[in-house]
């Protein structure tokens, strides 16, 4: 089964430190551990919430807005697309995460759609 790690966190904490408290290292090891265990399909880091764009469309009206829809303590800063067996492998794998250890990782299944 395919789930997202949604990762959210302080990306201010982040770009105030240039070394990233080695967080780059841990995120390495993570990225290692999960190719050698067959869980990593797909990840990304996102670039700063200043470089975001939203989109609404009400009626017939489109608008567009600089920067990320919730103004937020915490910002959505990239994502996984693990595979595990269940939900409760999906969540081991989340607290490994070093997102977790500074702000928090969702963990969403992805929707499977059915077979033609």
């Amino acid at each position: 089964m395919k789930f997202m790690l949604l990762l959210h966190g302080d990306e201010k904490l982040l770009q105030a430190d240039p070394g990233n408290n080695g967080i780059s290292a841990d995120f390495a090891a993570f990225n290692d551990a999960m190719v050698k265990a067959g869980a990593f399909v797909s990840g990304a880091r996102l670039r700063p919430t200043s470089a975001a764009t939203t989109v609404r469309v009400t009626g017939n009206r489109t608008e567009v807005l600089d920067g990320p829809y919730a103004d937020t303590r915490e910002q959505f800063g990239g994502f996984y697309i693990i595979e595990a067996a269940d939900l409760e492998a999906a969540t081991d794998w989340a607290a490994r995460c070093p997102s977790a250890a500074y702000g928090t990782v969702e963990i969403r299944p992805l929707w499977q759609a059915p077979a033609a």
